[in-house]
């Protein structure tokens, strides 16, 4: 009988001494839900003017093609410029910044424009006929003349022309008008400078102006996107020297 009453007592003892070294199960914390913000709202009219001029900074600034800005940063410098704090920039380091950063937010704008225009003309350089300058400017002759040329870029010439987009929508047309136009080498795009002053007086060219040659990043008037690659037909007419 105290066998088995001491081989219980033992039993219990470490049960006991097990219980009192297991560690416990953690608890998981119960969540609790975050408060609400309150919606802005806008109790003065200092507040609705404030938040007018944020909105139509912020419209105007996506047109340009950027798709985000860093909104602190921004803020700063709003604070800075009307409180006359110290400016982290000056003008000339600020204005290259923005200028930076609007080129490759354009760029990336038109970027399926800029492919287009690349392959046309790694595509179009290789047809017979088409000669290609260091420029990049490509060039077609259609007629040849035997007229004087050009000699410098002072020169004042007579032509006819016609030009157009890449998807055939012509932009521009002496011929349409019924009128040559005069004009001097210097006072045209880098692709007319160039190109005019390969022909002869009686030669009709067609010309293949990339956007570097041409009207550039900004493009020109409605007509002209940024980043165009444009085609002319130009009839040199006369040569009228300096």
């Amino acid at each position: 009988m105290k066998k088995i009453f001491f081989t219980i007592f033992i039993s219990s003892i470490a049960i006991s001494s097990f219980a009192q070294t297991k560690k416990p199960i953690a608890k998981k914390p119960i969540a609790t839900a975050k408060p609400a913000i309150a919606p802005l709202a806008l109790k003065t009219a200092l507040d609705s003017a404030s938040y007018a001029f944020g909105t139509s900074i912020g419209s105007s600034l996506k047109t340009t093609g950027l798709s985000t800005m860093n909104y602190d940063i921004l803020l700063k410098g709003l604070k800075d410029a009307f409180t006359g704090n110290k400016l982290l920039l000056n003008q000339e380091q600020a204005q290259e910044c923005i200028s930076a950063i609007m080129a490759s937010a354009n760029k990336s704008k038109f970027a399926s424009q800029i492919n287009e225009s690349k392959t046309f003309l790694e595509q179009n350089k290789k047809r017979a006929g088409v000669k290609t300058t260091a420029s990049g400017l490509q060039y077609e002759v259609l007629t040849a003349g035997t007229g004087a040329k050009p000699t410098t870029v002072t020169d004042s010439v007579l032509v006819h022309y016609k030009g157009t987009l890449l998807n055939g929508k012509q932009f521009d047309s002496s011929y349409d008008r019924g009128e040559p136009i005069t004009f001097m080498l210097n006072q045209v795009i880098k692709g007319w400078t160039e190109g005019v002053q390969l022909m002869n007086a009686g030669s009709k060219y067609k010309f293949f102006v990339p956007y570097t040659l041409g009207y550039g990043e900004r493009g020109y008037g409605p007509d002209i996107p940024p980043y165009s690659t444009l085609i002319f037909e130009i009839e040199l007419l006369k040569v009228n020297g300096k």
